[in-house]
Order: C-alpha cells, then sequence, then structure tokens
C-alpha cells in the first residue's frame, strides 16, 4: 500500500495547484466536507475519453487467452463455441494446462492453437503475435493488470476477469492505456448478464420502479470448500494481504448499470467499515501456513456510497463465514423494489397491481410477485439482447446457468460489428477502485472518501445504459 500512495502523491500537484482541497491529514487531502481526496492525474497530453468507443470492424475475433485455471479453462470452451471468434493462442504458468486446453480443443477438431507456458513472463510472446485481436485474461489477480497492459501496448484489445485491477493507481493505469490506444478494455462481469439481472435492468430503464433511490449487491459466498484449488494459494494470500472489499464487482456491477453509473450519474463518496478477521488466520493454518501476525482482510467489509444524483448504495463482501450465497441484487425505487436472493420477487405499489382490494387483516398491505407472477411480469419487458433461441444456446453452452456465454457473446459480436461494448474501462475503474477506496476509509476511522472521477469530467455525455447493436439487427436480434 505505501508503494501505491507514494505513486499516487506524485499525482497531487495537480490537486494542490486548484486549491480545493485542506491541508494534509493523515497522509491524504480532504475536502472543504471533510471527505479523503485521492489524486485525480491529469490526462496525458493529447488524450481524450473513450466514451463510446468503437474500433474496426473484425470479421473473425481472434484470441489469445491467458489463464487456464477454474475461469480460463471454462472460457477456452465458451469462447470455442461464440460465432465469429476463433482461438488463436493460449497460455498459462503451467504447461499441463496448456497441454490440456490444446487437447480439448483438438478432439473437436478445432484447428491448430499455438501454446505459451513456463513461466509468468510468457503471455509476453502471446500477445506481441501479429494475429490476435483480444487477449482475454483469467489469470490469477496480481497478473490482470500487467498482462492487459501489455496487450494494449502490443495492439490488442483486453478484456480481464474480475476484479480486474485493485489499487488506484492500477485503475488509472488502464485507463490512460486505453484512451492512450483508443483500444477497448473491458471487465469481464459475468453477473450483469444473469438473467434476473437482465430483465430487472430492462423493467428499470422503462421505469417500472420509478425513480431508483437505492440499490445493494454483495459478494457473500463460503469458500471453505475452494481455498485449495487456486494455483500457489494466491487468493487467500491476497486476502491476507489487502484491506478493504477486494472483490465487489459481481455485486456491484449489475447495480451500477441500473442507476447509470458514468451514464448520466456518478460515484460521488464512499465510506466503509469491516469486522477483525476471525477466519482468516484459521484458513492460513488450514493451508499449512504458520500462525499469520497478521490478516488484512476482515470477515466481512460493508461499503456505502451516495451518487452525484443523491441515491445510495451498499456492498458487501464475506467469503470467511458460512452464510448462504447471495449477491444480494437488490433495486428500490419510488414505486418498486426488486430482489434476487433469498428468492427472487418484485413488490409494486397497488395501484400498479389492477387496484386489488386491500385484505385488512394482512397488516403488510403489498403484494409480492414470485413465481409464475414474476414470470409474467418479466415477460411484458423482455430485455433486448434475449431471443429464445440465443437463451437456449446460451443454458446449452453454459458457465453459471448461461451467463458467462452470454457476455462472450456480447464482447465478440460488439467487436465483429465496430460497435461500443457493454462494459467499457471506466466501468472497469470505478467497480474495482472500491478495492482500495474502501480500505483508505477503513485505515483512517471509516472516514468518507471521495470515488474519483476516472472519466475525468465525461460521465454526463450519455444518458443511461444501452446496448448496442448493428443496424439492421434490431434490438432483439444480435446475430
Amino acid at each position: 500500500m505505501k508503494k501505491i500512495f507514494s505513486a499516487l502523491a506524485i499525482a497531487a500537484i495537480a490537486l494542490m495547484a486548484a486549491g480545493c482541497c485542506s491541508k494534509t491529514e493523515g497522509g491524504f487531502k480532504k475536502n472543504s466536507e471533510g471527505a479523503i481526496v485521492t489524486p485525480v492525474p491529469a490526462r496525458p497530453a493529447g488524450q481524450t475519453d473513450v466514451i463510446g468507443l468503437v474500433t474496426p470492424k473484425l470479421e473473425t475475433v481472434r484470441i489469445g487467452i491467458v489463464g487456464l485455471g477454474m475461469r480460463g479453462s471454462g472460457a477456452v470452451t465458451r469462447l470455442s463455441r461464440v460465432p465469429g471468434a476463433k482461438i488463436v493462442a493460449v497460455c498459462d504458468v503451467e504447461a499441463d494446462r496448456v497441454e490440456k486446453a490444446k487437447k480439448a480443443l483438438a478432439d473437436r477438431e478445432y484447428g491448430e492453437v499455438a501454446g505459451y507456458s513456463g513461466s509468468t513472463e510468457a503471455f509476453k510472446e502471446l500477445c506481441e503475435r501479429d494475429d490476435i485481436d483480444l487477449v482475454y485474461v483469467c489469470t490469477d489477480w496480481v497478473h490482470h493488470v500487467p498482462v492487459a497492459l501489455y496487450a494494449m501496448e502490443h495492439g490488442k484489445n483486453a478484456a480481464i476477469e474480475v476484479p480486474s485491477a485493485y489499487s488506484l493507481e492500477d485503475c488509472w493505469a488502464l485507463v490512460n492505456m486505453s484512451e492512450k490506444t483508443r483500444l477497448h478494455c473491458m471487465i469481464l462481469e459475468n453477473c450483469c448478464y444473469d438473467f434476473f439481472e437482465l430483465s430487472t435492468l430492462e423493467m428499470a430503464k422503462q421505469g417500472v420502479f420509478g425513480d431508483i433511490v437505492h440499490v445493494e449487491g454483495s459478494y457473500n459466498h463460503n469458500l471453505d470448500p475452494f481455498w485449495h484449488e487456486y494455483w500457489q494459494n494466491w487468493r487467500l494470500d491476497f486476502n491476507q494481504k489487502h484491506r478493504g472489499d477486494v472483490y465487489p464487482t459481481h455485486g456491484f456491477g449489475p447495480i451500477c448499470q441500473v442507476l447509470g453509473i458514468h451514464r448520466g450519474d456518478k460515484l460521488n463518496t464512499l465510506v466503509a467499515m469491516d469486522t477483525k478477521a476471525f477466519n482468516g488466520p484459521k484458513h492460513v493454518r488450514a493451508q499449512g501456513g504458520q500462525d499469520p501476525d497478521n490478516f488484512a482482510n476482515g470477515d466481512v467489509t460493508t461499503t456505502m456510497i451516495r451518487t452525484e444524483k443523491g441515491r445510495s448504495i451498499l456492498i458487501e463482501h464475506d467469503v470467511m463465514n458460512p452464510r448462504p450465497y447471495s449477491r444480494m441484487y437488490q433495486v428500490v425505487g419510488t414505486d418498486g423494489y426488486a430482489a434476487k436472493y433469498p428468492v427472487q420477487q418484485y413488490c409494486l405499489r397497488r395501484e400498479f397491481l389492477n387496484g386489488e382490494p386491500i385484505d385488512y387483516s394482512n397488516l403488510k398491505g403489498e403484494r409480492t410477485l414470485m413465481g409464475e407472477a414474476l414470470a409474467e411480469l418479466q415477460a411484458k419487458y423482455p430485455c433486448p439482447i434475449l431471443t429464445e433461441d440465443f437463451v437456449n444456446l446460451a443454458k446449452e453452452v453454459g458457465g453459471h446457468g448461461g451467463m458467462d456465454f452470454i457476455m462472450d457473446y456480447r464482447l465478440v459480436y460488439c467487436l465483429r460489428n465496430g460497435l461500443p461494448l457493454d462494459m467499457d474501462v471506466y466501468d472497469l475503474a470505478e467497480w474495482c477502485s472500491i478495492g482500495e477506496l474502501s480500505a483508505i476509509s477503513m485505515e483512517n476511522g471509516n472516514a468518507p472518501v471521495v470515488v474519483p472521477d476516472f472519466t475525468r469530467g465525461a460521465w454526463n455525455k450519455l444518458n443511461g445504459f444501452s446496448y448496442a447493436f448493428a443496424p439492421g439487427d434490431g434490438p432483439a436480434a444480435a446475430k
């Protein structure tokens, strides 16, 4: 963390010159409202924002996949089924994973696929090839940013598994590189493509819930059965070294789309707190390690954010305790409510439910739509990227019930048709920055922290989230 903060301090000169903050307190500047302000580096000369970025159409999207563990091996299977995608090369530190991926493709008569392995630098040879358009990054978290930066430096679009970055320094580096190269840098947030989230987003866009006033998201997932599956214990090691919400995007991404973050609204101020690390040290011992002197990540982290339009956001992270899996996903509007966990449900104002009579013996008075009633409501607001045939294909190919395939399909579809991607580099930076920003709040007595505007002023150029389609396709074709 000290290295990150010292690097950011260099960029603080611009803020000091602007006179927008008070004197240094605790190593940071504070604004007039007492919120900590991290430096926003000046945009490099000659660069402009990449809002709505498009790149030339690609008849075939030639892909190199880096990292073939739990996520990468699944990506090989899915991307080999996406129309217009061609896996050209695969890479992993471990040679046996590369050979396994190549064999799986060869068994399907997929064609020749190059392989790279043997070191953490092997990805560079893949990125230096002249027959790759997209580098798809599925490594451990520490290597996400180095691979993506090198890929863009060598003329490749980048797509990065979550969390795509942790430090503010890395978030800014990816933003600057995307703006410099005019290449896409997409966060591979699959939960934005889960079916309930897709339906609810469309309903929110059409005003079913009225004005959205509050949203919630989380990643509550007991990882006890999985810690040993991570290569060289990298995930537990990351949690041991880093405080804050280190894995925010599964819950955060979909609700940011509902709010239209940097599409008419922006994240303003964050406050975070955590519990002590109760279970983390136990897991270190269980994995064969010594009793740690320190385990930075608390069992439960909670983050609150307020937006420019006065909406509030609640985010949670808990991978240490035996709670049922939940991404929370709640949308609270002036006229309605949506929730996915523990039961999918909608609740609308009574006037939207055909004026059903009130049962005065039921003090609650509301009607919650679940099951068949929920499906009937969703059917009135179909997601524009889904057709019946496409849904069936997504469920057949799979990947968390099909959402992974929908994500990959949309990425390739947009690249083939020269369209803006569903998620851009600013989404990546905003969603991932919660990691370090929440840590800064916690380490300063749960103080408010200003969320940087990674667009540097372009957050209201667009009005709401939308999907792009090729001319003639129409909002439900995407073929």
